[in-house]
């Protein structure tokens, strides 16, 4: 039975102090936090029991989702107590995987339609690794992360974390589908000059080189890693714009007369003064802005704007 893997144990320290104060997994995306979107994805792809590796901050992560029995799933923790690269993560779960998984990294935000294919051609083409993908623009974009360089018939030829030239344009967008034999993978690899890390990527182009059927598919129609503050904005307006809404206002909000709300998402327990203008805007819980205010592209806290 397929198995569902979140790594959620990220520090956040880009964020600033709303990083320290909060894990990446629960900060809110148009007001639901954002592994709760990954449970609900791995949900309906019939998986019922998901692992979650917790670091920083891990009991508020526990808060959050509980035993996973409100969500319909049963959800098993596991501490990641040295932060070592995604591939010792990963490495770590040896004894608790027994069948295949999808593995999504819990500061990604994406959307796929799609991604019931990564499993029916998982299953169908007896593949040991499954990549999901997206054809990227945005050559800074596949810099950040990683490039796959594939086939006609989209079997993997090369890996690349972090590529100073990309060869290719399609970019790894940190969703996997992988047997058990990843875990030969990990064993094989060796930490890196570039971060001193065990790097999952890396355990990739291994399985490839040993001869597994390690395939990619471009199922990825967008996604957004979660590193500042201006990405929690970004993600909100894709939201809301697959929502069809303009705005989402949350639970006991109140909002003036005369207020002009553009791609903004209110929180819960927000009071907004009349006559105010909010665009682009995320404003946290619990946050009172006074009539007149007039802001554009930030995320409002109770303690003020977010840098």
């Amino acid at each position: 039975m397929l198995k569902g893997v979140i790594l959620a144990a990220g520090h956040g320290a880009r964020l600033g102090p709303f990083g320290k104060q909060n894990p990446k997994p629960i900060i809110p995306i148009a007001n639901k936090p954002l592994i709760i979107y990954h449970i609900e994805i791995l949900k309906k792809l019939g998986i019922e029991e998901i692992i979650v590796v917790v670091g920083h901050l891990g009991y508020r992560i526990i808060q959050t989702l509980g035993d996973g029995e409100k969500f319909g799933v049963k959800i098993q923790y596991v501490e990641q107590e040295k932060r070592l690269g995604l591939a010792h993560a990963v490495g770590q779960l040896e004894p608790l995987i027994d069948s295949p998984f999808i593995l999504i990294l819990g500061d990604i935000f994406f959307h796929s339609p799609n991604l019931h294919l990564l499993v029916e051609t998982f299953e169908k083409e007896k593949c040991a690794c499954i990549l999901a993908t997206k054809i990227e623009d945005n050559i800074e974009n596949i810099r950040r992360n990683f490039s796959v360089l594939t086939d006609e018939n989209n079997n993997v030829i090369q890996v690349i974390e972090k590529p100073k030239f990309p060869k290719t344009n399609i970019k790894g967008c940190g969703i996997y589908l992988f047997d058990e034999s990843i875990f030969e993978g990990i064993h094989r690899t060796p930490r890196t000059a570039l971060r001193d890390e065990y790097e999952l990527t890396d355990s990739i182009q291994i399985m490839s080189e040993l001869g597994y059927k390690v395939k990619a598919l471009p199922v990825i129609e967008w996604d957004v890693n979660i590193t500042f503050i201006k990405d929690l904005i970004t993600c909100c307006i894709l939201e809301l714009r697959r929502q069809g809404k303009t705005f989402i206002q949350g639970e006991n909000s109140q909002i003036g007369k005369d207020c002009r709300l553009l791609n903004t998402v209110i929180g819960n327990n927000v009071t907004i003064g009349d006559s105010s203008e909010l665009i682009e805007c995320v404003v946290l819980d619990n946050v009172r802005l006074p009539s007149g205010t007039n802001l554009s592209q930030c995320v409002i806290s109770e303690e003020g704007v977010l840098e």
